[in-house]
């Protein structure tokens, strides 16, 4: 069949799509989602269908996403040829893992070069990762599906070592310790290339909130030329090709909501086998409202990520730490960059508890390259001001404003003050309700949204003292927000 190319002038945001009339589709007796092959001259290109009534796209005609148009070089009104192309072969294996089968290396290989050459749908990969979540991944796939994230996506080689690099599983607010172990660490004359991601379940990720700060995308040319300059970096992983297959499936979790453990094994080791790390810590918090409640299960984990990292040629750490309230006191992209700066400054009215777990994981890392009395040496470095010095760098490289100050950041307009209806202590905390609040006050897309804490656990209130507020963009976010929750329920509060 011959069409003429219409271009829709619309992103699929990867995969590789056209749509067809749907009169055109059943001439040819194909569904939505099915594959057809493009041809033009000595050229072709596989790409998933989608049906369309008249008005959209007229019998003869097919249209094409950007990213097929660019691809494949078609101009509008050219004449195409288009013949049926079986699905691929992958789609076989994301229905073994859905009815329970284990995947082999190959299979698992064949579905992420799928994903990474776009020739899966969003929703296949949905399938996929859904499969994953339900029916979970063995050791063995966890491995295969590291490898295969690896083998399909770039690396940074940086031609150093020892190259250190940190992660934590997140599952509580507030948790910012990157963004101070890494200056410590690059200060301390380490190479810490650290790429993050964005939020995925929280109300912000460590990219969103260096973003605050400084941009944080950048190729990897770009990022070799940061760390050459200053020993670390605080970038973006998502928007180069390192493990590009995870941040695919990143997405996909966003917006379903969940972090499948064994896609969470494969992703944080696939970041860090991708940029050579060689020693690595991985923090597993554990506690009410965590990723990881159950510390048989923080075990279990801890087990695999150690046994995986060492298949992969890492010296890994993994730490389990408490996790049942936030660290710090800013809950957002511009209130936790606060909470960061104000300690890197030395700040009275930092948050104490960030700046010790900081400065643990910090020595954590250092003790692992050989350095004696670790845990002094990266305080040193914190207190005496070095490790602001080399996050100014830091900043200034990824082209930020090295001399910002915690004042200078815009904060929410519009806020709302949650204050003690009795006196007492603080007996615990909700990070679940704490992060549900902070996201529909806008964060992490509304840097400016969020909650400042002004209370810990075992903290003694008195009636009416200030609890925590909450801040917002958008006042309508924030009408919204406690018309659907009550905030108060985020603290209990124990009555002497």
């Amino acid at each position: 069949m011959q069409l003429k190319v219409k271009n829709l002038n619309l992103s699929s945001g990867g995969p590789l799509i056209a749509v067809l009339n749907e009169e055109d589709v059943r001439k040819l007796d194909l569904l939505a989602s099915d594959r057809i092959k493009i041809h033009k001259e000595n050229e072709n290109i596989i790409v998933a269908i989608d049906l369309a009534k008249s008005k959209l796209i007229k019998q003869g005609y097919i249209g094409l996403c950007e990213e097929v148009v660019k691809i494949f070089k078609v101009k509008e009104n050219e004449i195409v040829r288009i013949s049926p192309e079986p699905k691929p072969l992958s789609l076989q294996f994301i229905k073994n893992k859905l009815d329970g089968i284990p995947l082999s290396k190959r299979e698992i290989d064949e579905i992420i070069k799928d994903i990474v050459e776009n020739k899966l749908t969003e929703v296949e990969i949905t399938y996929f990762v859904s499969a994953c979540y339900t029916k979970g991944l063995n050791l063995y796939e966890a491995a295969y599906l590291t490898e295969a994230i690896v083998a399909n996506g770039g690396t940074l080689k940086l031609n150093k070592y020892p190259i250190l690099d940190k992660h934590s599983i997140s599952g509580i607010p507030a948790n910012r310790t990157t963004m101070i172990v890494v200056p410590i660490i690059a200060a301390a004359g380490f190479t810490i290339p650290k790429t993050s991601t964005r939020s995925i379940t929280s109300a912000a990720g460590t990219a969103d909130v260096v973003e605050v700060l400084a941009p944080v995308t950048f190729s990897k040319d770009e990022i070799k030329n940061i760390v050459k300059k200053t020993n670390g970096c605080m970038v973006w992983g998502g928007a180069i090709e390192i493990a590009s297959a995870d941040d695919k499936l990143i997405k996909i979790e966003r917006v379903l909501g969940i972090d499948p453990e064994g896609i969470l094994l494969a992703s944080i080791l696939a970041k860090k086998a991708a940029v050579n790390a060689t020693h690595v810590i991985i923090e597993i918090p554990t506690g009410k409202g965590t990723k990881v409640e159950d510390k048989k299960k923080a075990k279990s984990l801890k087990r695999k990520f150690y046994q995986l990292g060492k298949n992969l040629g890492m010296n890994a750490k993994i730490l389990i730490t408490k996790g049942s309230e936030p660290i710090g006191n800013g809950i957002g992209p511009v209130l936790e960059a606060i909470d960061v700066l104000k300690i890197l400054q030395n700040r009275k009215d930092a948050p104490e508890k960030l700046k010790e777990k900081a400065i643990y994981m910090a020595s954590v890392l250092l003790k692992m390259v050989g350095i004696r009395k670790s845990y002094k040496k990266a305080k040193t470095i914190l207190e005496s001001g070095l490790a602001y010095q080399k996050f100014k760098e830091i900043i200034k490289a990824q082209g930020g404003n090295p001399n910002i100050q915690p004042e200078q950041l815009k904060i929410g307009q519009f806020k709302h003050e949650i204050k003690a209806k009795n006196s007492g202590i603080i007996h615990s905390i909700d990070n679940n309700l704490l992060v549900k609040i902070a996201k529909i006050a806008g964060a992490p897309k509304d840097k400016g949204a969020g909650i400042f804490l002004n209370v810990h656990t075992k903290h003694k209130v008195q009636n009416n003292d200030l609890l925590f507020t909450i801040y917002s963009e958008n006042k309508k976010k924030l009408d919204y927000l406690l018309r659907v929750y009550n905030p108060e329920k985020a603290i209990e509060i124990k009555v002497e």
